[in-house]
């Protein structure tokens, strides 16, 4: 007897959309932030580590040599589609002409299906979803925008340097020209309560989005975050908590949107704490006890709530 899928799954979309395994190769565009360059702050994050999330990423020369070393591994051997993703730090903040070169640069194999672009609400705009729709003749494109949280407070804590209104904004624009769009929150800032967590995941629903990332908030060094810890200022989440609260935004969140993660890699040598967020597979198999034991899948209390209210 098949087991009941408790929320949907990224691979299981991905082979449905491709009719294949399809895996993502990461890339390293060279880019920086408007809140580390100085055009909204040198600090960055409190959470960004000095790669900007991209840690595992082996850089190479440059981004066609990246693509070409992925494909030169084992790792190309795992699948015959792939979608480039471009990782690090802001991908859309450049001047279009350097932007098309560098995504460009990227789509020299056949095996490419699709180019995947994270970034932030407020490097977002017409001209640059103009240029990520003129891909889509070829290639299935994506774009993921933090988020984090819905708490403005929280927000200004954290340092993103965005709004929630620049969130909806840069939405609304990629859902004029029909562009998907997936979501990164994390759990576990710096004064988050539980209400936070509530009100973030009925923010989303109020966005067409059609794809979720959930990270925990965990801590590596250099960053404004160990500083905070080391000062008794923050204390790191519990697994338990976690998996509790990944379990909410699971039952509330619209049951349409893909799942893309429900735990981030934390790097071996950089991660401050907590550690049980080494084990991947700790989160993923405690989650689906969880979810299992309690008899909870993905929109289980949204759709009722849209019942209600319909």
């Amino acid at each position: 007897m098949e087991e009941l899928e408790r929320y949907k799954h990224l691979n299981k979309y991905l082979k449905e959309k491709f009719g294949e395994r399809t895996l993502k190769i990461c890339i390293d565009g060279g880019f920086t932030c408007p809140n580390r360059d100085g055009s909204k702050s040198f600090d960055g994050c409190i959470f960004c580590s000095e790669k900007g999330s991209g840690e595992h990423i082996k850089i190479a020369n440059n981004i066609s040599q990246q693509v070409k070393n992925y494909f030169n591994s084992y790792k190309a051997e795992r699948a015959n589609k792939f979608i480039v993703y471009f990782q690090n730090f802001t991908n859309t903040y450049d001047s279009i002409e350097n932007l098309k070169a560098k995504y460009n640069a990227a789509l020299i194999d056949d095996r490419i299906v699709g180019i995947s672009i994270a970034t932030r609400p407020d490097c977002i705009n017409e001209e640059i979803v103009k240029l990520l729709k003129s891909y889509s003749d070829k290639y299935y494109v994506s774009v993921e925008l933090g988020l984090q949280t819905a708490n403005e407070k929280i927000g200004k804590l954290i340092n993103r340097c965005y709004t929630n209104i620049d969130f909806t904004n840069a939405v609304n624009l990629l859902n004029k020209y029909s562009i998907d769009i997936v979501t990164h929150i994390m759990i576990g800032l710096p004064t988050e309560s539980e209400q936070d967590i509530k009100d973030t995941v009925d923010f989303l629903n109020q966005h067409n989005i059609q794809g979720l990332k959930i990270h925990s908030c965990y801590i590596v060094k250099n960053t404004k975050l160990e500083e905070l810890y080391n000062s008794n200022l923050y204390t790191p989440l519990e697994l338990d908590y976690y998996l509790n609260s990944c379990a909410y935004v699971l039952t509330h969140i619209n049951s349409n949107i893909i799942i893309h993660r429900v735990s981030g890699d934390a790097p071996k040598d950089l991660l401050v704490a907590p550690q049980w967020n080494l084990h991947k597979k700790w989160i993923i198999n405690g989650l689906d006890k969880l979810l299992n034991e309690r008899d909870l899948w993905q929109g289980m209390h949204y759709n009722i709530k849209i019942k209600q209210e319909s």
